[in-house]
């Protein structure tokens, strides 16, 4: 299981590197993910957690995150509502509404449940506005991406054998036909 741990984390330091080519992220912004281990373990979601599986994404998740500063978010499944696991700065920072429960394999999902096991000072919260998202397994994030999500294509659409799609967020665009979107520079004279 060694080499298909380390195979995991792999992909997701990719997937989520090449998410970050199309939108920088920092210590100002919030990555959500959504990971049914089941999936990338090649079976049905919700019917075999994988908490090895889990511990291989976290690693990669991490190991990403200690070099750029955002923030990490991991979604737990729907018999917790799709709450979300994060550390205590992070709820802080973003004045998330702390709900109670404590995610397992069972409710919340063996990703969430490692990462609450795991993250310094984990708090579960009640929702998330986040500005990119990692959906590994199909488990719909979608609901904690800021309204206006743009589809990124990883250059492999899997993790182990579960399906990936990512998202990065943009303001909306206001206005009509006279709006202007980019402030020119200045002439100098």
């Amino acid at each position: 299981m060694n080499f298909v741990r380390e195979q995991i984390r792999d992909q997701v330091v990719r997937v989520t590197e090449e998410l970050l080519k199309t939108k920088p992220l920092d210590h100002r912004h919030l990555l959500v993910m959504g990971v049914s281990t089941s999936e990338v373990a090649g079976q049905r979601i919700g019917s075999g957690g994988s908490d090895e599986v889990a511990a291989a994404i976290l690693e990669g998740a991490l190991q990403v995150q200690a070099s750029y500063g955002y923030h990490l978010a991991f979604q737990c499944c729907e018999h917790l509502n799709r709450a979300l696991v994060v550390n205590r700065r992070t709820q802080e920072q973003f004045q998330l509404t702390e709900v109670t429960a404590v995610p397992v394999p069972g409710a919340g999902g063996a990703m969430a449940s490692r990462a609450y096991r795991h993250l310094k000072e984990a708090v579960l919260v009640e929702e998330v506005s986040a500005d990119a998202g990692i959906d590994i397994g199909d488990t719909l994030i979608g609901m904690h991406l800021k309204p206006v999500a743009v589809p990124v294509r990883p250059s492999s659409v899997h993790i182990g054998e579960a399906h990936v799609t990512m998202a990065v967020t943009r303001p909306r665009l206001i206005g009509g036909a006279r709006a202007v979107y980019i402030l020119e520079e200045p002439e100098k004279g």
